[in-house]
């Protein structure tokens, strides 16, 4: 089992940065697949991005691609989501959540561990 933490929200203009955190408490978090999502008011989550427990592959929705970078550091029992040019669309709760497996998945309903979130606002 593993207990998921996020940090790093705030305020942020358009056009800036935002470096969220998720610490995981445990001994195994090098076993777990990561995944990144987003919900905001009255939408589904959303996923944003996944990071295989090797760390040498991720995958990203489109909406982010290419301005959000995901990486962990299985020493730290810590992944990070780097969200560059900020939107007010990307305006959301953000959430980890882990998978014991090796694979990522970017559906919610196969995450077993999730964080209680973290609150990303950008104002144009």
């Amino acid at each position: 089992q593993v207990q998921l933490v996020e940090s790093g929200g705030g305020l942020v203009t358009a056009g800036g940065s935002l470096r969220l955190s998720c610490a995981a408490s445990g001994r195994t978090f090098s076993r777990y697949s990561m995944g990144w999502f987003r919900q905001a008011p009255g939408k589904e989550r959303e996923f944003v991005g996944a990071i295989a427990r090797s760390g040498g592959s991720t995958f990203y929705a489109d909406s982010v691609k290419d301005r959000f970078t995901i990486s962990r550091d299985n020493a730290k029992n810590t992944v990070y989501l780097q969200m560059n040019s900020l939107k007010p669309e990307d305006t959301a709760v953000y959430y980890c959540a882990a998978k014991d497996s090796s694979f990522y998945y970017t559906s919610p309903k196969r995450y077993d561990y999730w964080g209680q979130g973290t609150q990303v606002t950008v104002s144009s």
